[in-house]
């Protein structure tokens, strides 16, 4: 006889502690935190710790183990370079070199502004446009010197 889903998910509620049910809530507090801020504050994760009763250790444990959550402010603007094999083939690395010597910063840095964090991805999954990169969700594909001006350019705004 198996066990409905609504049984199994009392069973489980029946069975944890009130600490794993608060630590449950982490991931979730993680997202809001970071949507208002655009990353993880020291001082909110100090709040949360507090009001969850969860040392500030097992925070940042289950924190720095997801790599969406950010501890540092980042860019308005996102900006993944991809470098792929086919991507770098066809030329990601002069891409990523124009922008980081437009913006003065290396990859995984942020503007001193805010206005764009630069990151490089292993893929973005559109090799038949490479080079290819993104600005937040918008996809720059076939990017030659003209595209990457009109890149800068983009970011900028």
């Amino acid at each position: 006889m198996s066990l409905k889903v609504d049984e199994i998910i009392g069973h489980v509620g029946d069975v944890l502690t009130e600490s794993q049910k608060k630590r449950g809530i982490l991931i979730h507090a993680f997202q809001k935190i970071q949507e208002e801020h655009n990353y993880l504050p020291e001082e909110e994760l100090l709040k949360l710790s507090k009001n969850l009763g969860i040392p500030l250790s097992d925070v940042y444990s289950t924190a720095t183990f997801y790599k969406q959550f950010y501890f540092t402010p980042r860019g308005k603007k996102i900006v993944r370079v991809c470098t792929g094999t086919a991507c770098h083939v066809r030329g990601a690395s002069k891409v990523l070199d124009r922008i980081k010597d437009e913006f003065s910063i290396e990859e995984g840095e942020t503007t001193s502004d805010l206005a764009m964090t630069l990151e490089t991805v292993g893929c973005i999954g559109c090799c038949g446009l490479a080079p290819v990169a993104t600005i937040n969700e918008d996809i720059v594909g076939e990017i030659d010197v003209k595209k990457t001006v009109q890149m800068i350019e983009e970011i900028k705004k």
